[in-house]
């Protein structure tokens, strides 16, 4: 997705290919929630942190992380 320059406050980690990733981006548009979909594969670290977890939703500010799966209501708490 294409965002402001300082960019969104949340980031999704994903891999291509990823079916539950593709229904956690759709889930999040539904909300209406701004994020960047961050690619693992590209990051050794991040393969290896998020490899088996994806997706992940990611608070930038806290930190705070939302492991898959998560549904509309869950979404809306976090919020």
């Amino acid at each position: 997705m294409n965002h402001q320059e300082a960019g969104p406050a949340w980031a999704l980690y994903t891999t291509s290919g990823c079916h539950l990733c593709e229904q956690a981006e759709k889930l999040l548009a539904q909300a209406g929630l701004t994020f960047d979909a961050v690619e693992i594969a590209d990051d050794p670290a991040l393969l290896e942190r998020y490899g088996v977890r994806i997706p992940v939703l990611r608070r930038r500010d806290t930190g705070e992380e939302l492991n898959w799966p998560f549904n509309a209501v869950v979404l809306h708490e976090l919020l």
